[in-house]
């Protein structure tokens, strides 16, 4: 027996020997020839009335997965601009043979979904329950029904979205964005309104319905645990029905890019940061040479991972943003470059510059940037043909985009042939620089008068792409000064008296996260000491704790002790009214008067924090406050207002937070004065 275990392992020795000599370890094997990839077809038939179907047989998990998409060009809708958001929330209210809750009930009880929109629908079953899924599937589809009352109640919903965005920085900057590049008045550029909803009428929603859904245009995509021969008789028999329409899209008309590069504002006051979009227009498809160069391009400026040029620059370098991207758009009906950050508000120009430098840098490509760009697009090539929905997507994009039948089978040699010179060359085809809309929503204050520095014209737009004037910086009268602003306060509250007996204030408030409830407890004292408490539940998932000269974080059961950048940030909080000191303090400056939710403020500059205080009633009615995390400078604005009596001094009820973006209401439930206690702050 040890003879027999010593040989193996002289095997082993001997054979790992033998493979030294031959074989460099410390040097990367070389690779092979770019295979040409195999890629298995779906297999397709069409129906008399035009639809298309494609059949991806994987047995691997008894599930099906169904979609129907449509290839049309958008379509302009004017003064009844919304309708195929209203046709798309009305899809699923039912057919001629089943009501809407009947329909819902029964998908529920087999444990399936099914989807509807303007712009296709999708189901999801197991297969055992794929004959009745595909039934139910296909009647939703082709003999959808719409009522009076479903179609007021989503014109209602579709009225209170416009208006949750109304002052959302993100939601004013896409469509002010897209209303420029393409106009108004097409179909990529209108934008729905409370009256083109209102204009609305159950008979526009059923026309649109016969308009949008209708086979010839359709494509319907089966993945899943079937067999080719029998779900295709199964098809044929459930889409029987879907008869064809003569109704003929419009083409898209022609658009253009600007003649000089130039910044488009809208101002926000609201606006936690500014959100800059810039692009331009070009004519690159995915059937075209110089796709695969474009691609790369694009990858290594912005598109691929988090090493990218202006995502280091802008987010590593200079900590301006959470992450700058670009992209590359090459669909059938709408092609453009697009570069997105939302940075802070003071450092809006210095983001524009250097997202532009990289933009001008891109012409010059170093070759490590131009290999490791191929193996990431390679690698992420060849991890998704392990996914069945690959197969399908890469057929319906090859009959859609008209692209060349070995586009896919030789994806991995097109870009392994790429040279640098055809990187750089398809970079000046799709990034115009000179030709380019610069776009900014948010807080001009901060930022206007930095933006003309920078060499392009500015100008300035509504919140509905109407040009206006630049906003104008109200300056503060002689007489008022940064101790009156304070005094107004305090005695806009209940008086400074009442206020400097106030030695620690704590709160109760609920609010509302990703639609979980949570409870917050904050507690406040004076020399700095805070406690803020979040629950769920009644189990405590987050604190933050500091006693004056060191704090602890806790969440989820882990404790860490409070870094430094914060430690310092809680300590210069040593008032609970900071208005207390403005009289005499060095450590505040009054500033202009800038709008907060469409009230004259006075603003406060302090160390790390911005106060707003209501011209009119003396009120604080916002607060900014600066940190930096790990060279990470933010802003979080908190909106205060509802402010109610508290023992003869009143506090705000309300305030609405802005954290990373994410917009918080808290409801104040409850004040506490003067009871808190060392115990509180361990």
């Amino acid at each position: 027996m040890k003879k027999s275990i010593y040989s193996i392992a002289a095997l082993f020795l001997i054979s790992g020997f033998i493979s030294a000599q031959v074989i460099d370890l410390n040097q990367q094997p070389k690779p092979g020839p770019t295979p040409t990839v195999n890629i298995t077809k779906p297999q397709t038939f069409k129906l008399k009335n035009g639809l298309t179907v494609l059949v991806v047989e994987d047995h691997k998990l008894p599930r099906v997965n169904t979609t129907l998409s449509f290839d049309h060009p958008p379509v302009f809708e004017g003064e009844k601009a919304g309708l195929s958001t209203i046709m798309s929330d009305l899809m699923g209210s039912g057919t001629s043979t089943i009501s809407k809750d009947e329909f819902n009930k029964k998908v529920d009880y087999l444990g399936a979904s099914i989807n509807y929109g303007a712009s296709g629908a999708s189901a999801n079953s197991l297969s055992k329950y794929y004959p009745e899924i595909l039934s139910l599937f296909a009647n939703g589809a082709i003999d959808a029904k719409f009522s009076a009352e479903e179609l007021s109640k989503s014109k209602a919903r579709a009225i209170e979205g416009l208006k949750t965005e109304e002052k959302s920085a993100q939601a004013i900057g896409n469509k002010v964005f897209n209303a420029l590049s393409y106009g108004k008045n097409s179909a990529l550029g209108e934008f729905a309104t409370e009256k083109s909803f209102n204009a609305i009428t159950l008979q526009d929603v059923e026309a649109a319905y016969k308009k949008y859904y209708a086979p010839q245009d359709a494509y319907l995509v089966v993945i899943g645990d079937v067999k080719f021969n029998d779900v295709k008789n199964k098809i044929e028999k459930a889409f029987d029905g879907w008869k064809k329409t003569d109704y003929q899209f419009q083409k898209l008309p022609k658009f253009s890019n600007l003649p000089n590069t130039e910044i488009d504002v809208v101002d926000v006051p609201t606006a936690a940061q500014s959100v800059i979009l810039l692009g331009n227009l070009h004519q690159l498809k995915m059937k075209d040479p110089n796709y695969f160069a474009a691609t790369v391009a694009n990858y290594i400026l912005g598109g691929g991972s988090l090493e990218t040029r202006v995502n280091m620059n802008l987010r590593e370098k200079h900590g301006f943003t959470y992450g700058a991207y670009t992209s590359l758009d090459t669909s059938k009906y709408d092609s453009n470059f697009g570069g997105t950050a939302n940075v802070r508000g003071e450092v809006t120009d210095q983001a524009i510059k250097e997202f532009m430098t990289e933009i001008n840098g891109i012409k010059t490509i170093k070759p490590e940037e131009l290999h490791n760009a191929k193996e990431k697009l390679k690698g992420t090539f060849i991890m998704s043909l392990e996914r069945p929905s690959t197969v399908a997507r890469f057929a319906l994009n090859s009959i859609t985009q008209d692209l060349p039948s070995d586009f896919y089978t030789n994806y991995l040699k097109s870009v392994d042939a790429l040279t640098i010179e055809q990187v750089q060359k398809a970079s000046s085809d799709f990034i115009k620089p000179n030709n380019m809309r610069i776009f900014v929503a948010g807080k001009t204050s901060q930022f206007a008068d930095k933006l003309e520095t920078l060499g392009y014209p500015v100008k300035y737009f509504d919140a509905n792409a109407n040009p206006t004037a630049k906003p104008e910086v109200k300056k503060v009268d002689s007489k008022v000064t940064l101790a009156t602003v304070g005094d107004n306060y305090l005695a806009a509250i209940g008086g400074k008296d009442k206020a400097a007996k106030i030695t620690s204030v704590m709160f109760n408030a609920t609010t509302k996260l990703q639609g979980m409830e949570l409870n917050i407890k904050n507690i406040q004292e004076k020399g700095g000491k805070n406690n803020l408490e979040v629950s769920m539940g009644g189990n405590v998932v987050q604190k933050i704790t500091f006693d004056g000269t060191k704090g602890y974080i806790m969440a989820m059961g882990n404790k860490q002790d409070m870094p430094a950048e914060m430690v310092t940030s809680y300590a210069k909080q040593k008032e609970i009214f900071p208005e207390l000191t403005f009289a005499n303090s060095k450590d505040y400056t009054l500033g202009g008067i800038e709008k907060v939710n469409g009230e004259d403020s006075y603003v406060v500059n302090g160390p790390n924090v911005t106060y707003y205080y209501d011209v009119k009633t003396g009120l604080k009615n916002e607060e900014i406050k600066k940190t930096e995390m790990k060279g990470q400078k933010m802003e979080t604005p908190t909106f205060y207002s509802n402010y109610k009596d508290v023992d003869g001094v009143k506090f705000p009820f309300t305030m609405k937070i802005n954290q990373m973006g994410q917009d918080m209401q808290l409801d104040v439930t409850s004040y506490e004065l003067n009871k808190a206690t060392d115990a509180d702050f361990k």
